[in-house]
């Protein structure tokens, strides 16, 4: 069962998996609250287009991504702000104008390359010991984040009008939770690839939800949810020579489908 550690590069999948486990969750409960869940697969697709900017520069993905990722999710919140467009539209915009924006700029590269599809489908065991210090100071910065931040963030999830009647700055802690969504989708991509990032975020979320618990233990299963769905599926991509990512997420679909039936009315 441990013999897969004696290799360094299981060990580091095993370490951005973990990391990539612990704040999808806790950021995907937020975003479920708020009906938002297609902010995750929105800001992956988006991610794409740094990936294809860094396959045609030379730069380094991770930061390219990264920096993709936070733009949009600002503009993105700008433009829910002025209420001219349902947000729901506007995520259908920028998820199928960002993917078009990275196809056309992967076919001025003469088409799609190996690296490109490492980040739609997912290549923890292509993570590389730089990567995992981007992630884990990422991981600590979000997750320290949504300490500080938990109670303003838990208001404006359920009631904005409320949060800014309490005082609350909506439109600060607003753009403070794309900001953290997009640093833990565009750093979570190389785990579970683009295509499967938002699984990751939501479906341990929605399986935990269904045991009716309090929001701060429903954020707990989740991502107890979350470890299990990826470190299982590290194991069985592993051992049966399966593609990760999707491993990952089936996992999880199976524990949403257990949780479904654990709490039949």
């Amino acid at each position: 069962m441990f013999s897969i550690f004696h290799y360094d590069f299981i060990v580091r999948a095993f370490a951005a998996g973990i990391i990539t486990a612990v704040i999808a969750p806790a950021i995907g409960l937020f975003l479920v609250v708020r009906r938002y869940s297609l902010m995750a697969d929105t800001l992956a697709h988006v991610s794409l287009v740094g990936v294809a900017i860094a396959l045609l520069t030379g730069m380094d993905p991770v930061i390219t991504s990264l920096a993709t990722a936070v733009v949009v999710s600002v503009a993105i919140e700008r433009l829910r702000e002025t209420k001219k467009i349902f947000g729901e539209s506007i995520l259908a915009l920028f998820l199928s104008g960002g993917l078009a924006v990275a196809v056309v700029l992967v076919s001025m590269g003469h088409g799609f390359s190996v690296n490109l599809v490492s980040y739609l489908f997912g290549s923890i065991t292509t993570v590389s010991v730089p990567d995992i210090y981007i992630i884990a100071a990422a991981g600590v910065f979000i997750l320290a984040c949504l300490a500080v931040f938990y109670k303003q963030f838990f208001c404006i999830a359920f009631n904005e009008e409320l949060a800014a009647a309490n005082g609350l700055n909506v439109k600060l802690l607003n753009t403070l939770l794309i900001v953290l969504t997009a640093v833990s989708v565009s750093l979570s991509i190389r785990i579970v690839g683009a295509l499967l990032i938002g699984a990751l975020m939501i479906i341990p979320t929605v399986s935990a939800i269904q045991f009716k618990l309090s929001f701060k233990k429903t954020m707990a299963l989740g991502i107890g949810f979350s470890l299990f769905s990826v470190i299982s599926g590290l194991y069985a991509s592993y051992y049966f020579n399966l593609a990760t990512g999707g491993t990952i997420v089936v996992v999880a679909l199976i524990v949403f489908c257990l949780s479904l039936l654990a709490n039949r009315d």
